[in-house]
């Protein structure tokens, strides 16, 4: 992508890549060996990679993607242990990454290139915003191995695509293409595969030239509009526009939008 190359990385993680400049953040899964499945220690690196990521107020979008040809098709179930030093180093709050993912203040992005099942699917499924190739698929995959499922699933995915909707992929875990994906609403939008990195990089773009207090803020309102009642949701929502849109940068974007509203003329119906 190339809104990622001018960044520093990170280091100190083995299961994840992360690197962050010029107001981005970027995991990626890093198993490409067992097309990122999802081992304990990488559950735990990746709590800690956007735990720091949500702490540092210079990085105002997050995306989580996947090396190689797979973005994670959820547990490495071949080579999961049981017992030992990553299972020992486990604690409650390690399970708490979509939590991260959903309510960190950064804009979160997943792209997922391929393989998106299980819990794969629930970090996903956390994230702001999913961009797919369209070589990508998707899958609940959790009663196909006799498990009720993890990753916050049934509180995201209802969000996304409807309450039946999600109790089907649940109940009947059948893969679903990109393109179902996108019908459905799981995904914001499909791309080629020759153009995938670039089209999200695009947006990625996009989003870090915006204006970094309103984004922000704008983040914050969609997590308080989750949990407050609308009347309440209305005065907090006021409370911060009013003194934001009395500000400098946003009376010179005003002004802007104003002179280019009059040179371009009004615009009918798109």
């Amino acid at each position: 992508m190339a809104a990622l190359a001018r960044r520093s990385n990170v280091n100190d993680f083995s299961t994840i890549k992360v690197q962050i400049g010029e107001g981005l953040g970027a995991v990626t899964l890093s198993r490409p060996d067992r097309m990122n499945g999802m081992s304990m220690l990488m559950v735990i690196e990746t709590y800690e990679a956007l735990s720091r990521l949500a702490a540092d107020r210079s990085v105002r979008v997050v995306t989580l993607s996947g090396e190689g040809r797979g973005f994670c098709p959820g547990a490495d179930l071949s080579g999961r242990p049981r017992e030992g030093p990553e299972v020992d180093a486990a604690r409650p709050e390690h399970f708490h990454v979509p939590v991260l993912l959903h309510e960190m203040p950064q804009v979160t992005i997943a792209a997922v290139n391929g393989a998106c099942a299980g819990a794969g699917l629930g970090w996903a499924a956390a994230c702001d915003l999913r961009y797919a190739a369209r070589s990508a698929n998707f899958n609940t995959a959790f009663l196909d191995v006799a498990v009720a499922g993890d990753m916050g699933v049934p509180w995201t995915l209802p969000r996304l695509v409807g309450a039946a909707k999600a109790r089907e992929l649940s109940f009947f875990p059948d893969k679903f293409s990109a393109d179902e994906a996108l019908r459905i609403g799981f995904v914001t939008a499909v791309f080629d595969d020759a153009t995938f990195r670039q089209e999200t990089a695009a947006r990625v773009d996009r989003l870090l030239h915006a204006p970094p207090e309103a984004l922000r803020t704008m983040k914050l309102h969609f997590l308080a509009a989750e949990r407050t009642r609308f009347s309440d949701y209305i005065d907090l929502e006021t409370s911060r526009h009013i003194p934001m849109s009395q500000a400098p940068a946003a009376q010179d974007a005003f002004r802007a939008f104003a002179e280019a509203r009059r040179r371009d003329g009004p615009r009918g119906p798109s």
